[in-house]
């Protein structure tokens, strides 16, 4: 249990950012990574928004707890270690951060999130904020949602671990579901479900099915994921519209 801000010092040293060189306030990205950690996927993303006039920061939330991709595997992708409840402390903590600096315009903002980082995004956006110890920070309630105006959920995990899968969200931005039609974590019906309760809060939700695995978009193949490079590249032209669609005017 800690304070937002202690969690924001946690991790900063090990985000990464990209966008413009200047000084200027602009639209910010924030982007989470899978259970499987930082992959070479995040970066071509990052990049798609720097191309748009925003900034991304790419949170590594394995680095600060000290913890390796083999570490991670076996104990966040079976579901042992961090939940995506507790995930959600550090996206909230992120948003805070984040939305501070004098370089970001924190009256627009994206949460990015694959898979497990999907999973802590929908924890994020549904959680009861005022409950005492929510999400694992003392002060969960403190951070504004207000800036958030869209997420990006890449096949975002709803299996049986995610038990608050189908809680209405309290903050309900415009959102692009990623399903994968092979996923081997969930159907395409369960995920639709819960796409549907999304929309239901009053989220403009667009969903889009593409016809490839869990993680189609990360350079590797561990079966049964396997990467698609058109579906990848499709992916990003849609997150990239998505940014163009959520900002108040275009960055110059």
């Amino acid at each position: 249990m800690n304070t937002l801000a202690a969690r924001w010092t946690r991790l900063e040293p090990h985000v990464s950012v990209v966008g413009p060189e200047d000084a200027r306030p602009r639209p910010a990205a924030l982007l989470f990574h899978g259970c499987g950690g930082l992959r070479g996927h995040l970066p071509r993303y990052a990049q798609a928004a720097k191309a748009r006039g925003w900034r991304a920061f790419i949170v590594d939330s394995y680095a600060p707890r000290g913890w390796s991709r083999q570490f991670a595997m076996a104990t966040v992708c079976t579901g042992l270690l961090l939940r995506g409840w507790e995930r959600a402390g550090d996206i909230l903590a992120s948003i805070d951060g984040i939305s501070a600096r004098p370089d970001v315009d924190g009256s627009t903002l994206l949460l990015g999130g694959w898979s497990h980082g999907g999973w802590g995004i929908m924890e994020a956006m549904s959680a009861d904020r005022e409950r005492p110890g929510a999400l694992g920070l003392i002060d969960a309630q403190r951070v504004s949602l207000e800036g958030v105006k869209a997420t990006y959920l890449a096949y975002p995990y709803v299996g049986i671990a995610a038990l608050n899968r189908m809680r209405p969200w309290r903050h309900c931005p415009k959102t692009l579901a990623v399903v994968a039609a092979k996923d081997h974590l969930t159907t395409v019906r369960n995920a639709e479900r819960v796409n549907a309760m999304i929309r239901n809060c009053g989220a403009e939700v667009e969903t889009w099915i593409a016809d490839g695995t869990h993680s189609f978009d990360e350079p590797m193949t561990a079966p049964p994921m396997r990467y698609d490079d058109a579906l990848c590249n499709e992916a990003i032209r849609r997150f990239g519209a998505l940014l163009e669609d959520t900002a108040v005017a275009p960055p110059v």
